[in-house]
């Protein structure tokens, strides 16, 4: 039997896993049947779950991997770059799945207690990377500073959330790169 090599097996997981995305996105959590992952995956149950233990285990790598994209953009650049990010790829499918996955964690944070204690590391490694840019802009002097570091960091959050709700809903980005302008500079020096 031929051996398969980590690379070929990294790249069958992020194929699961971006096919598993948009099949979590078009059908929620509970629609995305296991018949469903094989159909939108190509594989069967027995390759899918070779790589991930269950449905869920699947899921939450698929919303880990988006957190770890995101923490990455935010470390580098801030929570309003991944904002622009998102509105640059707001048609893309890509994004779209993204985006419907997005909302389907946050409805299995308020229904699914095991599902939120399992995220809430990952909305945490979110947090601290915003936070800790916004300390380093803090410090660099870009950033205002008569507002605390922990409310600037909920203001983009809730911007983020906005926008996020915003796309997933299908409303038209328009001129949404404005508002971003705007959310910037709210909390830049002046």
């Amino acid at each position: 039997m031929p051996r398969v090599s980590q690379d070929q097996l990294d790249a069958r997981r992020q194929e699961i896993l971006a096919a598993a995305r948009a099949c979590f996105a078009r059908h929620g959590y509970e629609g995305a049947t296991v018949r469903r992952l094989e159909e939108a995956t190509g594989l069967s149950r027995g390759a899918i779950f070779h790589h991930f233990r269950d449905k869920e285990s699947l899921f939450l790598a698929v919303a880990e991997d988006d957190a770890s994209a995101m923490v990455e953009t935010v470390t580098r650049n801030g929570l309003v770059q991944v904002m622009r990010d998102l509105l640059a790829r707001a048609l893309s499918p890509d994004t779209t799945g993204w985006l419907g996955s997005q909302l389907e964690v946050s409805r299995r944070l308020r229904t699914d207690p095991a599902f939120a204690k399992r995220w809430a590391e990952r909305s945490a490694a979110i947090a601290e990377a915003t936070s800790e840019r916004l300390v380093r802009q803090r410090e660099a002097g870009v950033l205002r500073d008569d507002v605390p570091i922990d409310v600037l960091a909920q203001f983009l959050e809730l911007a983020y959330d906005g926008l996020v709700l915003h796309l997933a809903m299908g409303r038209p980005a328009g001129d949404l790169g404005r508002v971003l302008d705007l959310v910037e500079e709210a909390v830049r020096r002046h």
